[in-house]
């Protein structure tokens, strides 16, 4: 992988992470698309360390809001949706990971990133008051910490599935971006964790097999990873700042657009044309 694809690869990984259009979905598809082997573990890591860094920093005055009084009620109502999305990923780890193995999920998936876009949108616009913060319930985090799991699938939007979960809870719009944008720091965490723990046990392996190190680096020169990484901290940064705009002022039914006809067209490819797939 030379440096101007590692780019390439964090600009898709910062813009995607946050807007409501799937980033593990889009990089399986351009990668396709462009012919690029799959990430090497390492710069896969490397990549999601940029994008949990701009979300640090965009999202720094509530991170601060939060360690200050760390017992709050919105603290625990993050934490009792991380858990369920954890339950999720760990009850149902071998179906997920036969998704990540077969493109076969990718057009269904953008379909339903879609269409929880769209029944979102309709139905934050029903008759009545909007909740804040110290209305939102158990239940509220529950479901959006259960969306959050189905959205481990690629294609799935994990932004998209939180946000519309939020709203159509009947949440604030900007309770609804800051919730969702919150809820990702955990989960990028624990897909870190588990990269640093395939890292660890793969450079133990390379002593015995030389052919682990390939998994691991993949070949890629420090200023590709270098260059990936910053890219993909810089244009996160950019992403989770237009969202949390976007959210207070427009719809997220352009979104929905898009990722409909993006899903259109992979099932047209994987069944009809297969010039991709």
């Amino acid at each position: 992988m030379n440096i101007g694809q590692a780019i390439f690869l964090g600009i898709v990984q910062g813009l995607t992470e946050f807007l409501p259009v799937s980033s593990s979905g889009h990089l399986v598809l351009i990668q396709r698309i462009l012919g690029i082997a799959e990430p090497a573990l390492f710069f896969d890591t490397l990549l999601h360390c940029g994008t949990l860094l701009a979300v640090f920093v965009a999202l720094r005055r509530d991170i601060w809001n939060i360690l200050r009084r760390p017992f709050q009620r919105f603290t625990w109502l993050l934490i009792l949706a991380t858990a369920v999305t954890a339950a999720i990923a760990l009850g149902f780890k071998d179906t997920i990971e036969e998704a990540f193995a077969s493109a076969r999920w990718l057009g269904p998936a953008f379909l339903a990133t879609a269409a929880a876009l769209f029944v979102s949108e309709y139905l934050s616009h029903r008759p009545g008051d909007s909740r804040n913060d110290s209305e939102m319930g158990w239940f509220d985090a529950v479901f959006i910490g259960a969306l959050q799991g189905i959205a481990i699938i690629p294609g799935v939007s994990r932004s998209g599935f939180t946000l519309s979960g939020a709203l159509s809870r009947r949440l604030k719009r900007d309770l609804a971006a800051r919730f969702s944008f919150l809820l990702s720091i955990p989960a990028i965490l624990g897909a870190l964790v588990i990269q640093i723990k395939d890292l660890v046990e793969i450079s133990g392996f390379q002593s015995v097999n030389p052919e682990a190190s390939h998994s691991l680096i993949g070949g890629i020169s420090v200023p590709a990873l270098a260059a990936g990484t910053l890219a993909a901290a810089v244009v996160g940064f950019a992403s989770v700042t237009l969202m949390l705009k976007l959210i207070r002022e427009r719809s997220l039914v352009g979104f929905g657009v898009y990722t409909a006809l993006l899903g259109i067209a992979v099932l047209l490819d994987q069944n009809i044309t297969h010039l991709v797939f």
